[in-house]
């Protein structure tokens, strides 16, 4: 559920267009690679300083593709094995969340629970750990990170999240170990050697604030590899994200790496809103007022699609919400979350066929998204995001 309809637009302006499509470098450039896979020969760094990168040369294209977990539409997410590929494609930036290990390590996992994203059930070493935590409110039952030292965690193999949707992907189950944010960062340096240029990461805090409570806190290690490899720096090539605006705030005394504030339903409450009692719900945080304190320590939003364009009660998108626009306003970039190609995820206007698995008509939906004049779209399949960014430019 979006704002309320009062806040509605119908696109955005011709100015803004144009000045999207000036700022994007290279996305027209693609060629066709391995079946299924699409390279955009983006020229990173070398911006018209229209955009919203930081430095380093240049700035960002617009729209910027972000690699959603990697290139997880097409290998089991967060290992190394789909940001490399998620880089091959020409994605302009790759995303990691990163939650600790019990000995303080941060590794690279969507969750803390690794039932799903590892093979930790089939070791019976570790049967004795499967347990039910109550996170951010919710009830689970599985094996978690903070029960596990980085040297246990790495006895321990990748697999594929949804394997009922991406059966494909399954055929890389056990190839990759679950990642280190210190091992990622070496593997941008190397590749940025290797291609002449920084690479550019979006970095999330996973339940800040109950990893805190654990003594935990993700922050000060984050921070402090940050300095170490020197991505601590306002014109740094990496976005820090949260679904907890306190810990952006946190990171943003410790570091001048960008924030970038993560929303999701309009009707929900960031965590540390829960624990602290603060009243405020997203729909609070959309409002201009919102915006305006969102943009006194953070550089930009990470809002669901919903917020963007929010669906009917059959599925498919409405008119786009005022937020674009409202957000500019605050000088804060907009970076909503996650295109996926697949029926299960599009709006009900493009899904086609029956097989909920099967690919939908993903360039139409990215069409109506890039239009609202977001800055950038988080993506499962980075080659599909950077074809609809072309198709949007040269429009």
């Amino acid at each position: 559920m979006a704002q309320d309809s009062g806040q509605r637009r119908t696109g955005t302006s011709p100015g803004r267009r144009a000045l999207l499509g000036a700022a994007v470098l290279g996305a027209g450039t693609a060629v066709v690679g391995a079946p299924g896979v699409a390279r955009a020969e983006a020229r990173h760094g070398k911006g018209n300083g229209k955009g919203h990168g930081h430095g380093h040369g240049g700035e960002l294209p617009v729209p910027t593709v972000i690699a959603h977990r990697g290139a997880s539409g097409y290998r089991p997410e967060h290992t190394l094995g789909s940001y490399q590929l998620a880089l091959d494609m020409g994605a302009h930036v790759i995303e990691q969340d990163v939650v600790p290990t019990k000995d303080g390590h941060l590794v690279c996992r969507h969750e803390n629970d690794i039932t799903g994203t590892t093979d930790v059930a089939a070791h019976p070493e570790f049967a004795s750990r499967k347990t039910t935590k109550t996170v951010d409110g919710a009830k689970l039952t599985g094996w978690f990170t903070e029960d596990f030292t980085l040297a246990e965690l790495k006895t321990l193999r990748a697999k594929e999240r949804i394997p009922g949707t991406r059966q494909r992907n399954t055929l890389y189950d056990g190839r990759w170990e679950v990642p280190t944010l210190e091992e990622v960062f070496r593997w941008a340096e190397k590749e940025g050697r290797k291609r002449g240029h920084r690479i550019w990461l979006h970095i999330e805090t996973k339940h800040p604030t109950y990893f805190r409570k654990l003594g935990l806190g993700l922050e000060e290690p984050l921070a402090k590899l940050l300095r170490r490899y020197n991505r601590h720096r306002r014109q740094s090539p990496n976005f820090l994200q949260s679904f907890e605006p306190g810990s952006i705030q946190r990171l943003r005394k410790l570091v001048d790496a960008p924030g970038v504030v993560l929303l999701s339903s309009a009707d929900s409450r960031p965590w540390d809103f829960v624990e602290s009692g603060d009243p405020r719900t997203v729909a609070d945080l959309i409002k201009p007022a919102g915006l305006k304190w969102i943009a006194s320590y953070a550089k930009g939003i990470g809002p669901t699609l919903d917020l963007v364009i929010p669906k009917g009660p059959d599925g498919r998108l409405l008119e786009p919400t005022t937020l674009v626009r409202d957000a500019h306003a605050q000088g804060l970039i907009l970076h909503p979350y996650t295109m996926r190609n697949e029926n299960t995820f599009l709006p009900a206007d493009f899904k086609r066929g029956t097989d909920p698995s099967a690919y939908g008509d993903a360039f139409g939906a990215l069409k109506k998204y890039l239009a609202t004049g977001i800055d950038g779209i988080f993506s499962d399949n980075p080659d599909t995001a950077l074809l609809a960014a072309a198709d949007f430019v040269n429009d």
